[in-house]
């Protein structure tokens, strides 16, 4: 064989190995790489925000922007929960892009049922902010997420150059426990029941930790209804305020609403066909609970004709001794007792093991050998395992968690509060039994009222 043809043979073999093997990457009848396939795909339109416009305050809240900034972002958010991380990073960003046009508002929003630390975190970042830093601590928490412990934040606090002194005494302050009581009730009343939830001058952006697209879509939109009012006459400084003047009040639109009972025998105190029922979730070991402790005996001595009181057990897993001291209570409460060791319970949270809830029943003059059988009961853990059942039912998920008439409030709200929207449910309840209402329906009636829209029963 001529070299020649030699070499045009082995050239033709080379030839068809790689046109065979690049025509066999197409896929068998495959002539020609689709070329729709390799187009880069449409990016997907962000999901439509809610129309609501909801009055959110901002007064006494930390605020990172310019007062005449044409766009206020509202946050509601938790320092542990790794979703609010995201979403600081991408706020961080949009501060960036829009400066001076973007305002930042935070919330306090711990969700202490899965987030331990969130509320211990919280305060400290108020109580920097008592000392100018708020905003320094605010970023330091969320870059520190698995050291949010009181010592990993009295570091923070120190790394910041504050007064330890002063900054330990403002972590313990109950006014600033009373601001995360007054960001979460504020939540609640705007519909947030986690974390995070953003809302763009009262709008809430569908999905919290949402790429930043769809946060620059609704701020876009936002920025655009601003500068038209700025130049029709509005000054830019209140922009925020009217628009959101007209919007919808937080309360009734954002509490849910429901008829939630309890067992016959459950501890409580009033009347039995009271004009309004309360049902409290409470955890015998939450700081929290015994902070709204005293506003139980509030209600008992200025509503002792109309308003009743029920307790349902809620004993959090963080707190190792909730679930005794609830059995110790349930236990007194078989000898009439419930309310004596309810109060003794609050009112000593540092001696809630065994042999301490046994020299509390002493104190109250129990049968000894009948309290310690009762509280190891099949009877009373079944009862407090019914209680924690009916609160995942009903929404509940931390303490003190109130419903009022079938409206739930998370936390403890100010006695202001808590006296006025009662005194409105008395008013409510005396004109139903004005209009021939019998009082054992009132409760039901009540919270069938407020589950109608607007346009219902009169």
């Amino acid at each position: 064989m001529k070299f020649s043809v030699l070499v045009s043979l082995v050239v033709g073999l080379i030839l068809g190995i790689v046109v065979g093997r690049a025509t066999s990457s197409l896929g068998p009848g495959s002539t020609k790489p689709d070329a729709r396939a390799q187009a880069p795909a449409s990016p997907r339109p962000p999901p439509k925000s809610d129309t609501t416009v909801w009055k959110i305050p901002v007064e006494g809240s930390p605020i990172s922007g310019a007062p005449d900034a044409l766009v206020t972002l509202v946050e509601f958010s938790d320092y542990q929960c790794p979703f609010c991380s995201r979403a600081h990073t991408t706020i961080q960003q949009l501060q960036k892009d829009y400066g001076n046009r973007l305002r930042v508002v935070m919330k306090e929003f711990p969700l202490t049922t899965i987030h331990p630390m969130a509320r211990g975190a919280a305060l400290g970042a108020l109580a920097a902010g008592a000392q100018g830093k708020y905003w320094e601590m605010h970023d330091k928490l969320f870059a520190n997420q698995r050291a949010l412990d009181p010592a990993s934040i009295e570091g923070y606090a120190r790394e910041f150059g504050l007064d330890l002194t002063r900054f330990k005494a403002d972590v313990a302050n109950p006014r600033y426990a009373d601001i995360i009581e007054r960001d979460t009730e504020l939540g609640s009343g705007v519909g947030v029941t986690g974390t995070p939830a953003v809302f763009i001058n009262g709008r809430r952006l569908a999905g919290g930790a949402a790429p930043i697209e769809n946060f620059k879509a609704l701020i876009d939109e936002e920025m655009a209804k601003a500068e038209a009012m700025v130049r029709s006459g509005v000054p830019a400084s209140e922009v925020y305020a009217r628009l959101i003047d007209k919007g919808q009040a937080p309360g009734a639109g954002g509490k849910p609403v429901r008829k939630v009972d309890a067992p016959a025998d459950a501890p409580a105190f009033g009347p039995e066909f009271a004009k309004v029922t309360i049902i409290e979730w409470s955890d015998f070991q939450c700081p929290y609970c015994s902070r709204a402790a005293p506003t139980v005996e509030k209600l008992r001595d200025a509503y002792a004709r109309d308003v009743r009181v029920v307790f349902r057990n809620l004993p959090l897993p963080m707190h190792q001794n909730a679930r005794t001291a609830a059995q110790a209570a349930m236990a007194a409460h078989a000898q009439g007792k419930f309310w004596p060791m309810h109060d003794q319970l609050f009112a000593n949270q540092g001696a809630l093991d065994h042999d301490s809830l046994l020299r509390t029943a002493e104190k109250l003059g129990l049968d000894m050998k009948r309290f310690v059988k009762d509280m190891d009961s099949a009877e009373v853990k079944a009862r407090i395992d019914a209680d924690m059942a009916a609160a995942a039912a009903a929404d509940v998920h931390a303490t003190p968690s109130l419903y009022v008439n079938g409206r739930l409030y998370e936390g403890a709200p100010p006695w202001e509060q808590l006296k006025a929207d009662i005194d409105r449910e008395i008013a409510k309840a005396d004109k139903l039994l004005a209009q021939g209402v019998k009082p054992e329906a009132l409760y039901g009636r009540l919270v069938a009222d407020a589950q109608a829209p607007a346009t219902g029963r009169n």
